[in-house]
């Protein structure tokens, strides 16, 4: 397979000039060529066959052990002024990017097969997809962007029928930290990683293009590229919700986003149509509609089990990639949280002994295709997208933020997400219980200067006719002996219950300066296990707490400068204000 887009064959050309393979392929996204590269990486050492009996077609991947997550200092944002790339990004010029990075490529991929892969992220026939291409020396990245997006012939028909695409340029170079480097070219629309293997760093089509390099077409091109999850909803009269959420790492992101109901709430159905990223659309009718563009889950894998999220523990069963798991006797992956099961080796191959540390690498991963969820939509791939009703942003406090509470207008609904804010866990390397921000959970991910991104946030304000409704959820809040005062995983369906009936107009709200709050009474707690002092805690704020809250949320959004937006310091005087 080759291609009659000049363009593209000219740049695999100069690529392969460069970088110096001893072959070419282009990939089709074929069954059949996916399962001849996992037979040449189990021939080569670089996949290991797992126990076909309890998890047939499912496959071990162990990676180097210094390349085993996103690097952030890194990842840089190349743009011609510093200031469009923000002071949330790493930022050098694109010419000593480029600069920096091609002396990296110079012969790279010698001995090695270059891959070219054509992908579309989104419904290959939906108006609301992007397509790219990425150019890789990595098989295990191939296995994954076949699972991860639309890949192949397809994908390559569509970017010669529109001519445009993202470039993507990936080596794993020699996994040096000193020759590794992440460079995304946003007024280019081109990603340049070399040195690492890791998805973050690998799957071009992933946090690179669908993030990074989206939001600044989103941008350009007026809609948003977000790290949302988006789930549907259907009542047991059969009405039907859909719901987008961002939320920062270890705050339950695809615990919702795979949320089975509760028994106590029969009736009630959710299906999942994204897990990770969204893209939000205006429509004619000037609603809000999403696509996921991914077509599969690159997931951490440990604390996933029937308990925690049986659809996610279910759907990697079969048919799964797994990387840096450790492995039992008998050749079944484990992992930390994993509830049955002993491992025998760690994840880099190792006899497991407990003073090694885990025996499975705590950001281990699953790489699945979605339609393995048993709460998969096919909704998932229509190219129409769905219309979303509310908007959820969510961080992990323990004492600060109330269970939920609804911005009052479009404008403070984007201070709200601006301000998003988590405590660190032990998850996190540094002190425990350290709040940081993480602006709409985009602070890794966003391509361009957060005042910039803010601003295009507030102009939907003007440009919808019918605006999401928006929210803050926290599952975390714990009383004074550290307990948990919310149940969490099936029952924050009540939760959504309760954004619903908001968005529906059917209950009232207590009104407080941070926005409105439910009353205990309206918040479905059916046969649950709580107290109505816990109930009264999670509903109320501390005045004190949120005039200290507010202040740091200003000082935060200083630190952007003469660009941010007027309307956003505006918001955030007015509620100090109010709790004063």
């Amino acid at each position: 397979m080759t291609t009659t887009l000049s363009a593209l064959q000219s740049w695999v050309d100069q690529t392969a000039s460069i970088t110096l393979p001893d072959s070419i392929h282009w990939c089709t996204g074929t069954d059949s060529e996916y399962q001849e590269m996992v037979r040449n990486m189990l021939a080569d050492g670089t996949l290991t066959r797992l126990n076909e009996e309890h998890f047939p077609d499912c496959y071990l991947h162990r990676s180097d052990p210094n390349d085993v997550a996103r690097v952030e200092h890194l990842t840089f944002v190349c743009t011609e002024s510093k200031e469009d790339a923000g002071p949330n990004n790493n930022w050098v010029t694109p010419a000593e990017g480029h600069a920096k990075v091609d002396a990296l490529f110079a012969g790279c991929m010698r001995g090695r097969t270059m891959y070219v892969i054509p992908y579309c992220m989104g419904p290959i026939d939906s108006p609301y997809s992007r397509c790219g291409v990425e150019i890789t020396d990595s098989p295990y990245v191939v296995i994954n962007m076949k699972l991860m997006t639309r890949m192949g012939k397809k994908a390559l028909e569509r970017i010669e029928k529109y001519g445009d695409f993202v470039r993507g340029l990936h080596s794993t170079g020699d996994l040096s930290l000193e020759r590794r480097l992440i460079m995304h070219f946003p007024e280019e629309l081109s990603i340049k990683s070399i040195g690492s293997g890791y998805g973050g760093n690998a799957l071009l089509g992933k946090k690179c293009h669908a993030l990074r390099i989206a939001s600044y077409q989103a941008r350009q091109e007026g809609w948003l590229a977000e790290h949302m999850l988006i789930v549907g909803l259907e009542s047991p009269e059969g009405e039907v919700h859909y719901i987008a959420c961002a939320f920062p790492s270890a705050c339950g992101k695809t615990n919702l986003a795979m949320l089975i109901p509760p028994d106590s709430m029969p009736g009630w159905r959710v299906w999942t149509l994204g897990d990770d990223i969204a893209w939000l659309h205006p429509d004619k009718d000037g609603k809000l509609r999403a696509i996921n563009p991914e077509s599969g889950y690159f997931g951490v894998v440990p604390g996933t089990n029937e308990m925690t999220n049986k659809n996610a523990y279910d759907m990697i069963r079969h048919d799964t990639i797994f990387t840096n798991v450790a492995l039992t006797a008998d050749n079944q992956p484990w992992w930390e949280g994993k509830k049955d099961g002993v491992p025998a080796t760690d994840w880099k191959g190792r006899k497991y002994d407990a003073t090694n540390g885990k025996a499975a690498h705590p950001n281990s991963r699953f790489t699945v295709a979605a339609t393995n969820n048993p709460s998969y939509s096919s909704l998932a791939d229509a190219p129409e997208g769905v219309p979303i009703a509310a908007i959820v942003f969510g961080g992990r406090r323990k004492e600060l933020a109330p269970l939920v509470y609804e911005a009052k207008n479009w404008e403070h609904g984007v201070l709200v997400g601006a301000g998003v804010a988590s405590e660190t866990t032990a998850a996190n390397v540094g002190e425990v219980g350290i709040v940081r921000r993480d602006p709409m959970a985009m602070k890794p991910f966003c391509g361009y200067n957060f005042a910039d991104y803010w601003a295009h946030w507030l102009s939907f304000g003007k440009s919808l006719s019918y605006l999401p409704r928006v929210f803050h959820v926290n599952w975390f809040r714990q009383d004074a002996k550290g307990e948990f005062l919310w149940p969490g995983f099936g029952d924050n369906l009540r939760v959504l219950n309760w954004i619903i009936d908001r968005c529906e107009h059917r209950v009232e709200a207590r009104e407080t300066p941070i926005g409105y709050l439910p009353y205990p009474q309206d918040l479905n707690t059916k046969n649950l296990d709580i107290s109505a002092a816990a109930l009264e805690t999670l509903t109320t704020i501390d005045r004190e707490q949120w005039r200290e809250e507010l202040k740091s949320v200003g000082e935060y959004l200083n630190t952007y400068g003469e660009r941010l937006p007027k309307a956003l310091r505006e918001q955030q005087q007015k509620i100090a204000a109010e709790l004063s």
